[in-house]
């Protein structure tokens, strides 16, 4: 027995992901009309007048086998790992393989730096075998290299043309995918011979649109939490003396702390979006879960679980003004940064509008020191280092104490603090990534055969059995509108934010003062890979409540 293959991984290695029925054998391409996108059209339209206004595809099952000619594809896994990443690449190469088996798949080393510095190597079926239906993006790594310069473009286009590699797959998030978008541009622009398809991934669960109902990696990274959430609720109900504040990963949205919720039912859960929809203040958010524990403690029960999305900061109205500024202050100068602590908050504050200096300086100092550390790859704050749940857990305490002195609180307020981050981005997918990751590699394969470019590969109606799934593309272009980033317009790919009006919320919303009140944890334990497909099929809850009728 390998030694470095758990009981599991080896099991793993026998599961063959379910496909939908038009990618098991011929496929025709339907095209469903053209498209735009939702505003800035006239501007895009400028920007990328090769792939603009290209239509949605659909494939279906054919009776007519094609013959296709050998290609050489190459590979990019971008950004942070999501559970499913070797699944895409193992479809990928299937489908390249199925059509004809002298195509080639070269992977990309440590994302895209790898296509810059020209590092990579040839995968083959015995290197991919090790790794069908594991987590992780080991197999080639990732980075954060944005591809954004035209030399970087060259640069690419050089390794690939030395590969004689005619397609290109970029595996990311949004930022990634508007990368994918540019560089099909350019390439197309160019006339050189370069398509490019990209493939939604990111556990934050923030890409997705009409065509595309999920990311990858969500689904497990959510269970994952879940798993470990409800373990602490039910430590937590056991010893009934702490109040646990869990922050969630998930920077810009807060589907992963909604998810979490729906399938743990934790006593408190924020959701940032709501926060930003209200226009609440620190204060209110304090005053809210202050006022639960206090409610709670009336009848005896001194604990509990409050389920923090990790930007929450960025949503509150007035903080996220001041990390605008702060961004803009920031994204062009080292002289800030590089003062001692004391002198950097001082020459902060002599440069924020007079609004903003106020709040900076009212925070505490811890938190006021970490908005301004090092940016992100994007010259964003780096929202994980912000402990909000620290924070929150404080602020909560002190109020509680103020209401103690008054007469208005009578508990023990007592914390226990966890940030859930990367536990869950290389676990081993569950049943439902292991598939959908598979087909959606072997739809990139079938786009690329097809000689198509600039789209991102698409699976629809997975809240239904495989067969019935709906493989095809949607054009990068249609999902495209214009930010304001580091001082600048970019055209971006449009983050998706929980819709407070949307079923998911709602079902939440219906249920959050019953929870806050009572006890009603939900335990769901790990994840199921063998069994019956009510236990290891179903996808998440908010993908369900999205598509029920």
């Amino acid at each position: 027995m390998n030694n470095t293959q758990s009981a599991l991984q080896l099991a793993r290695k026998s599961y063959q992901p379910k496909l939908p029925k038009a990618l098991r054998g011929a496929i025709e391409v339907v095209e469903l009309g053209k498209t735009e996108p939702a505003t800035h059209k006239e501007e895009l339209k400028k920007l990328f007048p090769n792939t603009y206004g290209m239509p949605i595809l659909r494939f279906v099952e054919s009776t007519k086998q094609k013959e296709y000619p050998a290609i050489n594809v190459g590979i990019i896994l971008s950004g942070g790992p999501a559970p499913g990443g070797h699944n895409v690449i193992s479809g990928l190469y299937d489908g390249l393989k199925t059509n004809n088996k002298d195509s080639r798949l070269f992977g990309f080393i440590l994302g895209p730096g790898g296509l810059i510095n020209h590092e990579y190597k040839e995968l083959t079926a015995d290197i991919i075998d090790e790794y069908r239906n594991t987590g992780g993006f080991d197999l080639i790594g990732t980075g954060r290299t944005k591809l954004e310069k035209e030399e970087q473009f060259e640069k690419g286009l050089e390794i690939m043309k030395k590969l004689d590699i005619k397609a290109l797959v970029i595996v990311g998030g949004d930022d990634s995918n508007t990368n994918a978008a540019i560089l099909a541009e350019y390439y197309q622009a160019k006339q050189a011979g370069i398509q490019v398809i990209g493939c939604p991934k990111t556990i934050d669960g923030d890409l997705k649109n009409d065509i595309v109902e999920a990311s990858f990696g969500f689904d497990t990274t959510c269970k994952i939490y879940s798993e470990i959430i409800g373990n602490i609720e039910r430590d937590c109900n056991s010893t009934r003396k702490y109040w646990h504040f869990i922050k969630l990963m998930g920077r810009s949205a807060s589907h992963i702390a909604l998810e979490c919720a729906l399938q743990t039912q934790p006593n408190i859960c924020i959701i940032s979006e709501e926060v930003a929809a209200k226009n609440q203040t620190l204060d209110d958010i304090v005053t809210y879960i202050a006022k639960a524990v206090a409610e709670r403690a009336e009848r005896g029960l001194n604990f509990g679980t409050v389920l923090i999305p990790e930007g929450l900061i960025e949503f509150i109205p007035a903080m996220k003004s001041l990390i605008a500024e702060l961004n803009d202050l920031l994204a062009d100068t080292t002289e800030g940064q590089t003062a001692k602590q004391s002198e950097q908050c001082n020459w902060v504050i002599s440069r924020l509008s007079t609004k903003n200096a106020a709040i900076f300086a009212s925070l505490p100092e811890s938190v006021a020191a970490q908005l301004t550390l090092d940016r992100d790859p994007h010259g964003n704050v780096c929202v994980s280092r912000i402990e909000t749940e620290v924070l929150l857990s404080s602020m909560v305490g002190m109020k509680l104490a103020q209401w103690k002195a008054e007469g208005k609180y009578v508990g023990k307020f007592a914390t226990q603090h966890h940030f859930l981050g990367y536990e869950g981005r290389c676990g081993f997918p569950s049943n439902y990534d292991a598939d959908y990751c598979y087909a959606l590699g072997c739809t990139a394969a079938q786009l690329i055969f097809a000689g198509k470019t600039g789209y991102m590969a698409s699976v629809r109606n997975t809240v239904a059995p495989a067969d019935e799934w709906v493989a095809g593309g949607a054009p990068l272009s249609m999902m495209l509108n214009v930010e304001h980033r580091r001082g600048k317009e970019h055209p971006v790919i449009k983050k998706a934010l929980v819709d407070l009006e949307g079923r998911p919320f709602k079902e939440f919303a219906s249920h959050r003062e019953e929870w806050a009140r009572e006890t009603e944890y939900v335990f769901p334990g790990p994840i199921q890979y063998f069994g019956p497909s009510e236990l290891c099929d179903k996808p998440t809850k908010t993908l369900q409540l999205e598509k029920a009728d």
